[in-house]
């Protein structure tokens, strides 16, 4: 591609194609499964290097602004639906959950291995989801405590199930909370926040009171391109963050690891890392 118009038009086609889908989903069981591809189409298309060219060339551009924050929107109700549909499948043993679980552990395992997450830790995971699959595989992984929130109770009550149908209902919980109404937090050594949750700062803000000191943060986002597919993060940090940026050019969203230090006596960041 070398035109505005024609990458307009693939951001436009890839929102108009899920959009349809998701509504086509409750008619037809098919629809899941082509649902599905095209999320992974999306997915590809926010990693492919000759889109990014285009996105540095025209991200700035009202139109391709406009259109990408549609797609986005779009896409994040679309997972919301499909991760809806596989649990409620999955409670009706129309799915096996156990592939899905395997399926994702060794992604998994290669992020884990970066965070530190052990059988004592314990982690709260915001924006969950229906399908919570990244919480139950931390949970079989690595034996920690989850705790789950989300603000969709329907969800809430799908993750429940789904934790029970695996067996991993003693090691994951749930609520439906807000962030400030979570006391686990105060014990928390891991705190994930979703590419999906969009009020990331704000959460971010409030973890600072809420978390011990050494408890890492880790932020999954999504800025330039991978925008299109991921709530973006702003990188303007206080004082008492230690972060390490982590991209990843083989996912769709990259990561944040922050360390909750303290703020010394000048006012400057103690390193706990």
């Amino acid at each position: 591609m070398s035109d505005k118009y024609a990458f307009l038009f693939s951001i436009k086609m890839l929102q108009h194609e899920i959009s349809e889908l998701s509504d086509y989903i409750k008619e037809s069981d098919y629809c899941f499964r082509l649902l599905t591809d095209k999320l992974d189409d999306l997915s590809k298309f926010v990693m492919d290097e000759k889109n990014d060219t285009e996105w540095r060339l025209w991200g700035e551009d009202p139109d391709i602004r406009k259109y990408s924050e549609i797609l986005r929107g779009t896409s994040a109700k679309a997972i919301s639906t499909l991760e809806k549909y596989q649990s409620a499948c999955t409670a009706n043993q129309e799915m096996d959950a156990s592939e899905y679980l395997l399926s994702l552990s060794e992604s998994v395992k290669k992020e884990l291995d970066s965070y530190g997450i052990t059988a004592c830790s314990n982690v709260v995971f915001i924006g969950s989801g229906a399908f919570p699959l990244s919480a139950l595989t931390i949970a079989k992984e690595t034996g920690a405590q989850i705790t789950c929130l989300d603000i969709d109770v329907e969800a809430v009550e799908m993750g429940k199930n789904i934790a029970v149908i695996t067996g991993l209902e003693s090691a994951v919980s749930f609520t439906q909370h807000p962030v400030s109404q979570v006391p686990v937090l105060r014990d928390a050594t891991h705190v994930i926040i979703a590419s999906l949750v969009q009020e990331k700062a704000e959460i971010l803000e409030e973890l600072k009171s809420l978390i011990p000191v050494g408890a890492k943060v880790i932020i999954r986002y999504g800025n330039g391109l991978k925008s299109i597919f991921n709530y973006p993060f702003d990188f303007t940090l206080s004082a008492e963050w230690d972060q390490e940026k982590v991209e990843q050019k083989n996912l769709f969203y990259d990561t944040l690891v922050l360390k909750r230090g303290m703020t010394g006596v000048n006012g400057k960041g103690l390193d706990y890392i």
